[in-house]
């Protein structure tokens, strides 16, 4: 369930004019500008984006980005955009890193639906002119450009179905190869990028029935490299997405500095969606509550707004 709390009816023109007036005269007035935004869904936000161009002749957006500062900026930009925009700008800024940060096109190929991700392939070829897979092969080499241009490229099939045989001989395959030490074979990496959702939890499954252990756990090993971590961080957002980012959140709190980009990106991108469940896996796995690490974490206007996304406003 979604953490948000959005009205059943609002009004654009009116939440265009509160905003235009937070963003007028002496300072900005942040409180009001979390106010509107941060109770207002995707398609509420759209709307306001519109009444607010009507009104004013300017990209609300751009305005906001002038505006707002730092953490805060990034975040309400990140939410007041469409979701699969939103992935889009996600993946490039991921992608642009001197290190690409692949475990973010990871989770937007793994973990969203086949229909999603195909609009935020649409939404990327808009906005930069280049298809998605192109500008992760372009980013990427050997095992790792394999497996992501698989994965970015990948339209599941949605159903429930499992062919039982099927999992049995490809979670043998799997145990093979890990047993080989062939972690990025080829046959791996296609079960991972063309077997639906449901296929491979059968099959992730019928591998810990017969090693009595997970897959990602034979992966651990000392100073494993980049398509080992890939694999998990695949495998791990097929399998349980409430535990993958649950593990996200924790690390990005428990480090030395918080990893806010982890971190909004998590809330930002969930809260429409399973924000609810994650935060109660997180409090099984922590035992403190999400709520109550984002506010120790966290400061200001970037606090406030983040709380405000996970449904605990101070």
């Amino acid at each position: 369930m979604a953490s948000l709390v959005a009205p059943d009816h609002f009004s654009p023109t009116e939440d265009a004019a509160a905003l235009q007036k937070a963003c007028t005269g002496l300072g900005t007035n942040e409180k009001a500008i979390i106010e509107v935004l941060g109770h207002r869904n995707a398609a509420q936000r759209k709307q306001i984006r519109q009444a607010y161009e009507q009104l004013y002749e300017e990209d609300l957006v751009k305005r906001l980005e002038s505006e707002l500062t730092r953490d805060f900026e990034k975040a309400v930009y990140r939410w007041i955009l469409d979701p699969a925009d939103r992935d889009a700008v996600l993946a490039n800024v991921a992608l642009k890193k001197s290190n690409p940060d692949y475990p973010v096109i990871i989770e937007i190929s793994c973990i969203r639906t086949p229909d999603e991700l195909l609009e935020v392939r649409k939404a990327y070829q808009l906005r930069y002119k280049r298809s998605l897979e192109e500008d992760v092969a372009a980013h990427t080499t050997g095992d790792i450009r394999k497996l992501l241009v698989g994965l970015v490229s990948a339209y599941r099939y949605q159903g429930e179905e499992i062919n039982a045989r099927l999992a049995n001989s490809e979670a043998d395959l799997i145990h093979d190869a890990i047993k080989d030490k062939a972690f990025s074979h080829d046959e791996v990496i296609r079960i991972l990028t063309t077997r639906s959702k449901a296929q491979l939890r059968a099959t992730f499954n019928r591998y810990q029935e017969d090693q009595g252990t997970s897959i990602t756990k034979n992966l651990l090993v000392e100073n494993p490299d980049e398509i080992l971590v890939a694999l998990r961080t695949t495998i791990r957002g097929l399998n349980d997405p409430n535990k993958y980012f649950v593990k996200v959140l924790s690390n990005g709190i428990k480090r030395a500095g918080t990893d806010e980009d982890d971190l909004t990106r998590v809330i930002v991108t969930r809260a429409e969606k399973d924000l609810k469940e994650i935060k109660e896996e997180y409090y099984k796995k922590n035992s403190v509550s999400l709520d109550q690490a984002v506010a120790k974490d966290t400061t200001g206007d970037y606090k406030a707004f983040l709380l405000t996304l996970l449904g605990s406003e101070e």
